[in-house]
């Protein structure tokens, strides 16, 4: 019971922060270079290729990378959503980490959601 109350918020968090590196690698295989050509930049997306030529494989493998994206933002959405009511501890200063925790953790899923 303990150890619920003290890993629930950081799993909420490392959820979030792990459903926002997976959206942005969307936007890394599929916005960026889509916007590049847009603005006629398609020197600047082979540059950024020739210098990180493993981002191509993102971008080879993008439907598995959405699915993937997909999942993990909807995790992180059930464990927001499930601890959104969660009691925090009354100890003043565990308190404010705890509602600080949950307002970080909301942005950040409401960035990932926004990038996805």
């Amino acid at each position: 019971m303990i150890l619920e109350k003290i890993i629930a918020p950081k799993s909420n968090l490392l959820t979030s922060v792990v459903a926002l590196f997976a959206s942005s690698s969307t936007l890394i295989c599929c916005a960026i270079p889509a916007l590049l050509i847009t603005l006629c930049a398609g020197a600047s997306l082979s540059t950024f290729i020739s210098l990180f030529p493993k981002i191509e494989w993102i971008n080879e493998h993008k439907v598995e990378v959405f699915i993937f994206s997909g999942v993990m933002l909807s995790i992180s959405g059930y464990m927001q959503w499930r601890g959104r009511f969660a009691p925090c501890p009354t100890d003043p200063v565990s308190r404010n980490a705890c509602m600080r925790t949950r307002k970080v953790s909301s942005m950040v899923y409401g960035l990932s959601l926004l990038l996805y």
